[in-house]
């Protein structure tokens, strides 16, 4: 395949997220083998329920972030544009799409900028890949892109899978762990570091923690496949080896929150967020039960705006809002601190 410029891989991204079937073929989340006891004396009324947190020191209306998607192109404005619209009336964070091609040149800057100008008072951040992490040795340049969009955070994201298999790829990872623990130090703004859909293992989480990362979104598997993403983009004479191989590869994210989140015990300040599949209200309360302290969606969110507009997100997030505090209702938890120590039972 012909090597594409940033913003051009941006779009397709896009595109085959909203448009083609991207999921995980063998693997599910993990989240389906678990379930809450049903308290019929839960002790509170419904309208006590309170799911709001805090994300970057900012007060949000629920733990669950808009995660990022997408910048760097021109249709980028509009999309930006709407899913911050949104996030700014329900009160909640959004990420913005890797800021690669904000650091190639200012065309599409206002992609990235256009999220702070219509969302004032919502945590915001960033987001580049490590391998250009890896290649820093200031942070200067990082530094610009937070000031782009007044970031409260910054994301890293960890995707050795996607660059292995991306016809542009570079899969040249030496010396992450060097860039990101430069950044966690010169940055003004706490450092997140995500993987998109393969999973951050219990051994991984702990050599980001000894660099001082403390906040790590596990990003495992069972919703979209970003290898899937990159085989599809290469010539159809490669799809069959590379499907059967790798479309599949990763760690199912309820695993690796249950792995990663053991670390808690030794780590107190470390936060954790769980994405990779979650797709209603019941996964999220799942999820948060399981150690995580937010939950990132981000297909499902843009599936919705792209195909519905705003109307249809508002719906679906208004949706996912009443099944998170449906279940806290369900058990008793009137705070997501009372959803956090609810039990699970494993169901086969």
């Amino acid at each position: 395949m012909k090597r594409t410029r940033t913003s051009s891989r941006k779009q397709q991204h896009v595109e085959f997220v909203v448009q083609k079937d991207v999921v995980f073929r063998r693997k599910q989340t993990g989240f389906e083998r678990w379930e809450f006891a049903h308290n019929a004396l839960p002790e509170i009324d419904f309208s006590e329920v309170n799911p709001a947190t805090k994300f970057l020191g900012v007060p949000v209306r629920l733990p669950i972030l808009v995660s990022s998607m997408t910048g760097g192109y021109a249709d980028a404005l509009r999309i930006n544009r709407q899913l911050a619209e949104v996030c700014a009336e329900k009160q909640l964070p959004m990420g913005v799409g890797s800021q690669r091609q904000a650091l190639e040149d200012g065309r599409f800057h206002r992609s990235f900028a256009v999220v702070r100008e219509v969302s004032k008072n919502i945590p915001v951040y960033g987001n580049i890949g490590a391998a250009e992490v890896a290649k820093l040795t200031d942070a200067a340049p990082i530094q610009r892109m937070v000031d782009l969009i007044e970031a409260n955070g910054f994301a890293v994201h960890v995707n050795p899978l996607q660059e292995l298999l991306q016809p542009e790829g570079n899969p040249e990872f030496r010396g992450v762990l060097k860039g990101i623990e430069l950044l966690v130090k010169r940055l003004s703004i706490p450092v997140i570091v995500k993987e998109i859909g393969a999973g951050i293992s219990a051994a991984a989480a702990k050599k980001l923690i000894d660099i001082g990362v403390r906040i790590i979104d596990v990003a495992g598997a069972g919703g979209t496949s970003w290898a899937g993403v990159e085989i599809l983009r290469r010539k159809k004479s490669e799809h069959s080896a590379l499907t059967s191989a790798f479309w599949n590869w990763g760690i199912p994210t309820a695993t690796a929150l249950q792995q990663v989140s053991e670390l808690k015990k030794h780590q107190t300040n470390l936060k954790l967020i769980a994405s990779g599949g979650i797709t209603s209200g019941v996964d999220a309360a799942k999820a948060l039960a399981m150690g995580a302290d937010y939950v990132a969606i981000a297909r499902p969110i843009l599936r919705a705006l792209e195909l519905g507009g705003k109307k249809r997100l508002f719906r679906l997030l208004d949706q996912w809002e009443f099944e998170l505090r449906g279940v806290m209702f369900l058990t008793g938890a009137a705070t997501i601190a009372d959803l956090q120590h609810q039990q699970l039972t494993r169901v086969e």
